[in-house]
């Protein structure tokens, strides 16, 4: 798929198992950008996107066949409205070629599949301390939502609580 941002084509396509070194540097990069963590490794990315069972879709940007970003989403569900949601994990453009309307064409792409596949909400979340990135959020429409708050359980926490069952008095698991 083709976009255009400013005076730029950008080349849009699926990621690939081929593409697993790409999308590992872009992850690294994102994340030395925001002060994260990488805990991930190639072979988990190659089994969680492209297994039997893919967690997610990927998507890859290229400029000039030159890789300029990349984003992670998959298909969220929410009851209390009864539709999809698309749900935004990663967007990560190069800060060489970020205010030139690439991050804007991506999302714009990601909103048309949202639509196409009649979701009712497109969300994603941001941190605080990254003010450019909300700003853009802001600029193109998207709510800052105050009053929910991400709860997590690590892989350590989960398994002490599947390791404490409560018993149903009912029958129920």
């Amino acid at each position: 798929m083709k976009l255009t941002a400013t005076d730029l084509e950008i080349e849009v396509r699926p990621a690939t198992v081929d593409d697993v070194p790409l999308l590992m540097s872009f992850i690294q990069a994102m994340a030395e950008f925001e002060h994260l963590e990488v805990y991930t490794t190639a072979e988990i990315l190659q089994e969680s996107l492209f297994g039997e069972y893919p967690a997610a879709h990927t998507l890859l940007a290229f400029i000039d066949d030159m890789p300029v970003g990349y984003v992670v989403y998959f298909f969220s569900f929410a009851t209390m409205i009864g539709k999809r949601g698309l749900w935004l994990d990663d967007l990560f453009v190069k800060p060489e070629f970020r205010g030139k309307g690439i991050g804007k064409a991506l999302m714009a792409y990601l909103a048309d599949i949202a639509l196409r596949n009649k979701c009712r909400r497109f969300e994603w979340m941001v941190l605080k301390r990254n003010r450019s990135a909300m700003n853009f959020y802001q600029k193109l429409g998207a709510t800052v939502l105050e009053d929910w708050r991400v709860c997590r359980l690590s892989e350590e926490k989960m398994a002490s609580v599947a390791g404490n069952p409560v018993k149903a008095d009912n029958g129920d698991e």
